[in-house]
């Protein structure tokens, strides 16, 4: 990367995709309803190996996937049992109170809908009943203890096989509409970073400036945020995960922004650290350091699928970023893994970290890449892009299209 510091033309929001069309979202949502049907299968067909006759979840991701029974960011804790579902042999129930029965019929086409207002124990034999279940495979990362005995309770005869990962691990192969939704929410992202720059200045609150970025993506095209957005000041930036604060921010510090859009239930993800007036050659040379880490991960990926030589593994993706701060030896390498997979999740599969699985990263697929240096209490420095792959096409993209050079702002 170059020394030079872009101090003259800033991105601006022409600089990438303007809000979707209606009908291009319509035509992601009729993707949708064409694709339930195979994922419901994929589903079945582990039921023989599992020796399994239905399948129990309750994760609304898992749902949105499966049924299309949409609940918005954050609504699962008051929904009660709505929006869970059941996959039989024959048919896939979604549950749904009277708050719910009309979109569960509207979104979920194909499937039956079943009335529960937060009384599942009761229901459960009713529910089991149509399907002639006897073992029924259940998310077990995501039901309670005290639920799961109170439901093995009301069927003694039914067995509840925990299961994990089933579903997840199809949602980590990405259809073309998924990526597409996932591109169109970097790029309202990427409008609304470059629209918030003029507003950066020092004495700005980092708690003010996470408000404007976060009306700029929702008055850009976003339906909800990935997350809360974090903006972060100078040493509090050495904080993978800080909120922001009603602290101003000062000139001559960075400034560390984490935030994502979400776009027809799609989400995005991106870091990008700025420097608010003259930037410390140390944070200069610790930026560059960072870029380099993930520049090097990425070109380890495109270089495999170019040469056709396979897909690498998240360990050694995680591997060849750490390697580059390691070898150059003057920082700390970044505890957390260089990068995760996205969705209808923020953080889904795949993983790229050294405890992720040894086998090669799914195809096709999208996955952030974001290594960071962090020095508690002076300063810290992440970049994160997503990353789509396509090795059957042997082919890399990364989705946000903000610039990942070193730029001054506020001057």
């Amino acid at each position: 990367m170059s020394r030079v510091l872009s101090r003259g033309r800033l991105p601006e929001p022409a600089d990438f995709e303007a809000q979707p069309d209606p009908r291009l979202v319509a035509g992601w949502l009729e993707a949708d309803r064409e694709a339930r049907p195979a994922r419901v299968e994929r589903v079945r067909g582990r039921f023989a190996d599992a020796d399994v006759d239905a399948y129990f979840g309750v994760r609304p991701e898992n749902s949105r996937y499966v049924t299309g029974f949409a609940l918005r960011p954050g609504e699962d804790k008051v929904a009660g049992n709505s929006g869970w579902f059941l996959i039989g042999g024959d048919e896939v129930v979604v549950l749904a109170d009277s708050r719910y029965m009309i979109q569960a019929a509207d979104e979920a086409t194909g499937c039956r809908v079943f009335e529960a207002y937060g009384d599942l124990p009761d229901r459960w034999p009713e529910l089991l009943a149509g399907t002639g279940a006897r073992r029924v495979a259940v998310e077990a990362g995501f039901v309670s203890h005290g639920l799961w005995q109170r439901l093995a309770a009301a069927t003694p005869e039914v067995e509840l096989v925990p299961v994990e990962g089933w579903i997840e691990a199809d949602r980590a192969t990405k259809e073309p509409a998924e990526i597409e939704r996932i591109a169109r929410a970097c790029a309202i992202a990427d409008r609304a970073l470059a629209a918030l720059l003029l507003r950066i200045k020092p004495g700005v609150t980092e708690a003010e400036l996470a408000l404007d970025l976060e009306w700029l993506m929702r008055t850009s095209g976003a339906e909800a945020l990935s997350f809360e957005v974090a903006c972060l000041g100078g040493a509090q930036a050495a904080l993978p995960h800080g909120s922001p604060r009603e602290v101003p921010i000062r000139e001559g510090e960075v400034l560390l922004f984490d935030f994502g859009a979400q776009l027809a239930g799609y989400r995005s993800d991106m870091t990008r650290t700025l420097f608010v007036g003259e930037p410390a050659a140390r944070d200069v040379e610790i930026y560059e350091l960072v870029a380099r880490a993930q520049r090097a991960a990425i070109q380890l990926i495109e270089a495999r699928l170019v040469d056709g030589e396979g897909v690498p593994t998240g360990p050694e993706v995680d591997a060849r970023a750490r390697s580059v701060i390691e070898g150059d030896g003057r920082w700390p390498v970044f505890g957390h893994g260089t990068g995760h997979g996205i969705g209808l999740a923020t953080h889904e599969l795949p993983t790229l970290g050294k405890r992720a699985a040894q086998a090669p990263l799914p195809s096709p697929t999208v996955f952030s890449v974001e290594p960071g240096i962090y020095l508690e209490g002076e300063t810290g420095v992440r970049i994160e892009d997503l990353v789509a792959i396509d090795a059957e096409k042997g082919r890399l993209e990364i989705l946000t299209h903000f610039p990942r050079d070193v730029l001054v702002i506020g001057a």
